[in-house]
């Protein structure tokens, strides 16, 4: 009986003094966000990365991610990415601020981009292992990074 004490003492001592899983979350570096765009006009879907602090362009949006945040695995899967997006129109002075805040890769609507023209929503956080779970069959082809997309 005494033993059967001490190991259940044991076991939940041990409990107690391991590291939360959570702390397991992103054992990579996030380096940006993969998000992919739609644009109404032309129909044409654009998967792209849009670096941490760095601006990416796509159409007429220049799109600026703040932070990445994934949960672990054993956790119900979900992305949630903190953007900032502004147009860039032609021939008018500044721009537009149009989106600021967090979007959900699960629930695109909960927190969305609302555009005449474009659609923008959250695939994963891309990595230096560059680990994402999108698929290469569904990556657009050749760069990631919108800039290089016809406008």
């Amino acid at each position: 009986m005494k033993t059967l004490a001490s190991a259940a003492l044991f076991i939940v001592l041990g409990l107690l003094t391991a590291p939360p899983t959570t702390a397991l979350a992103q054992t990579a570096e996030v380096t940006g966000a993969l998000l992919r765009g739609l644009d109404k006009i032309t129909a044409r879907i654009t998967t792209f990365e849009a670096p941490l602090e760095q601006e990416t362009s796509f159409g007429t949006l220049r799109i600026l991610a703040h932070t990445c945040r994934k949960r672990p695995p054993e956790e119900t899967p979900e992305v949630a990415v903190f953007l900032e997006i502004e147009e860039e129109r032609p021939g008018v002075e500044g721009r537009l601020p149009l989106f600021s805040g967090w979007m959900f890769a699960s629930s695109p609507a909960l927190s969305a981009l609302e555009h005449p023209v474009y659609d923008v929503w959250v695939i994963d956080c891309s990595t230096d292992a560059d680990d994402n779970d999108l698929p290469a069959r569904l990556k657009s082809p050749g760069s990631d990074n919108a800039t290089d997309k016809r406008e």
